[in-house]
């Protein structure tokens, strides 16, 4: 009788063990690390020679996420031969004050990827990346030495990667929403591929309802689990969705404005609601060394997962809500001068906390270290990211000012840092 009685206790067990192993949540952990880590060490290889945008590499890489798309049953959105690929074009005008063109100007020519993945419904989200990088450094590269390739694993490999291991958990889920997955090219140079895109999209832009944006999602520290979330303040429904998310566990640094230097910015100033994720910047920002063995992988595998629960939380037949946000950008004054270091952005003490020093700049010559807290510049206080580039702004080139830094809980004064 009690061996009658236990049995259907112990099936209905397993049958729960076994429906909720069913109904995870999540991606498969192993495979989908395996699967990101090929993406980025192919992307972040140098036979893509930094994906400049125009040149041969970026091509490969456009081709090769295009054979991505295809792998997961996605189809193209571009023209009407529905193709994978969207290219643009920018003249390099080598006068900027002439009213035309000259004709001998070089012609960039890039290329957004688009797969779009149709679930019947009258509203499309937008998850982005973009994919370009430096080439070899000649532009934007913090870089000081001779020309090398720029393969820029984290920036922006490990989005790209994400936004495919996305694609993969979406292509099979049910949704009150289309899915329309954008990699874009010139983020580099100015946000180009996503300016373009919202002048010239396939999608009326009143039928996009948000957009989610990946921009340098590949260094999760797992000491303090930090991730910075842009755009916050562009849907009243962020801020119902995000903090009841509880795993993967995060310490979320949130900024409200819309606006920012990535490709989510192209959208928001179209009244289309963001959020932009990062996980922070690093010594290798820009320079040859951002390669893809110094990923976190099981790293990116969370934010992938963070983000699928806000795409299922938000999920909706109805276009979710824009609100504008303050520019954060509009109170910052420009400044002839800088520190040169490499600001922590996910920092949210008082001051603002160093991540990094460069070699022969103001601060490495004054002796001040990675991890110090500058709190005062001169006679100005420093208790956010915001006042420390206005107090920038205070000094000219050749001004010699006191800096007062926090160095593992004690105060300490660097009389002469010299810009």
């Amino acid at each position: 009788m009690q061996i009658k009685a236990i049995y259907p206790v112990i099936l209905l067990f397993f049958l729960v063990q076994i429906s909720c192993k069913t109904a995870s949540p999540f991606l498969p952990v192993d495979e989908t690390v395996i699967t990101l880590t090929a993406d980025v060490k192919y992307l972040a290889s140098d036979e893509l020679e930094g994906r400049e945008t125009g040149t041969e590499g970026e091509r490969k890489a456009a081709a090769y996420i295009s054979e991505r798309f295809t792998s997961l049953g996605l189809t193209g959105i571009f023209g009407d031969d529905k193709s994978f690929f969207q290219e643009f074009q920018k003249t390099i005008r080598s006068n900027p004050h002439a009213d035309e063109p000259n004709p001998d100007d070089p012609v960039i020519i890039g290329r957004n990827v688009g797969a779009f993945l149709d679930k019947g419904a009258a509203y499309t989200i937008i998850i982005g990346a973009h994919y370009d990088h430096l080439g070899y450094g000649a532009e934007g590269s913090l870089y000081t030495g001779p020309p090398a390739i720029h393969n820029g694993a984290d920036d922006n490999a490990s989005g790209v990667a994400a936004m495919l291991g996305l694609a993969q958990y979406f292509k099979d889920k049910s949704l009150k929403t289309n899915i329309l997955f954008l990699a874009f090219s010139g983020e580099e140079k100015g946000l180009w591929g996503s300016n373009f895109f919202v002048d010239n999209s396939p999608l009326q832009l009143e039928d996009i309802s948000y957009m989610i944006n990946m921009d340098m999602v590949g260094r999760l520290n797992e000491d303090t689990r930090k991730i910075a979330i842009y755009g916050n303040g562009t849907s009243p429904i962020w801020d119902e969705i995000l903090p009841a998310i509880r795993k993967p566990d995060f310490s979320i640094k949130y900024d409200r404005s819309g606006v920012g230097p990535s490709d989510h910015t192209s959208f928001y100033l179209e009244d289309i609601p963001v959020l932009h994720f990062f996980t922070g910047q690093h010594e290798d920002y820009h320079r040859p060394t951002d390669d893809y063995h110094k990923l976190n992988y099981p790293g990116i595998w969370d934010v992938i997962n963070f983000i699928s629960q806000v795409i299922l939380k938000a999920d909706s037949s109805e276009k979710i809500v824009f609100t504008k946000t303050k520019d954060a950008s509009q109170d910052v004054p420009d400044f002839k001068v800088t520190l040169g270091v490499i600001p922590d952005y996910l920092f949210d003490g008082k001051g603002m906390r160093i991540d990094g020093v460069r070699e022969d700049r103001p601060a490495y010559n004054a002796g001040i270290l990675k991890g110090d807290v500058v709190v005062k510049m001169g006679d100005l206080k420093v208790v956010d990211m915001m006042t420390y580039m206005k107090a920038l702004g205070a000094f000219n080139p050749g001004e010699t000012v006191p800096v007062t830094v926090v160095r593992e809980g004690d105060m300490m004064i660097m009389k002469e840092v010299t810009f």
